[in-house]
């Protein structure tokens, strides 16, 4: 009888082992396969510059295909890294962006907060040209076979960041102030 309940015993803490594993926070590390885009408008048309050269960690906990908690998340991406289909206006958005200076852009996560179970909200930091600003941001997330997946934008202005919008053929040509940043995010183990 007392062998027994040693078995049971044994096994109680071998289950709760296990649960505790797959329960347990993971790093996850930013795979290739992430996109960065920043959108805006001119009076020109409306254009896009794109990258897919970020950087970045993240502390995960998922249990049972599902995530169940944020730790923390960092990304960074070279601010050059970021291209449109054109040279000449690449070079004007690296003179806005003060890249001489700044070589990256920055996000840093303060906290985050579950609204469903696919849908969070962001409280981070993103550093742009050299300014820091905090910002609320709405992801969808989804689990994959080797971590997660993370879509969100946000809605930012050149003046948040201490930049003004940039011109060009001797102010003909003028950007409109709003932006918007996007990003497909995926991270492995």
């Amino acid at each position: 009888m007392k062998i027994n309940k040693i078995k049971l015993f044994a096994i109680a803490v071998a289950l709760f082992g296990i649960t505790s594993i797959a329960t347990a926070q993971k790093s996850y590390a930013l795979d290739a396969k992430s996109t960065f885009s920043v959108a805006g408008t001119s009076t020109l048309h409306d254009w896009e510059m794109k990258s897919a050269s970020g950087t970045g960690t993240a502390n995960f906990s998922i249990a049972n295909s599902k995530l169940t908690e944020i730790e923390s998340l960092s990304v960074t991406l070279l601010a050059e890294s970021v291209k449109s289909e054109k040279k000449s206006m690449d070079k004007v958005a690296y003179e806005t962006l003060k890249t001489d200076k700044n070589k990256n852009f920055k996000y840093v996560l303060k906290s985050a907060e579950k609204v469903n179970e696919t849908t969070w909200e962001l409280t981070g930091t993103y550093t742009i040209a050299g300014v820091s600003k905090v910002y609320k941001t709405t992801v969808k997330t989804t689990v994959t076979k080797d971590g997660l997946n993370m879509q969100g934008s946000n809605k930012i202005t050149f003046t948040d960041f201490g930049m003004k919008s940039p011109t060009a053929m001797l102010g003909t040509i003028k950007t409109g102030q709003d932006l918007t940043i996007k990003f497909n995010l995926n991270f492995n183990l």
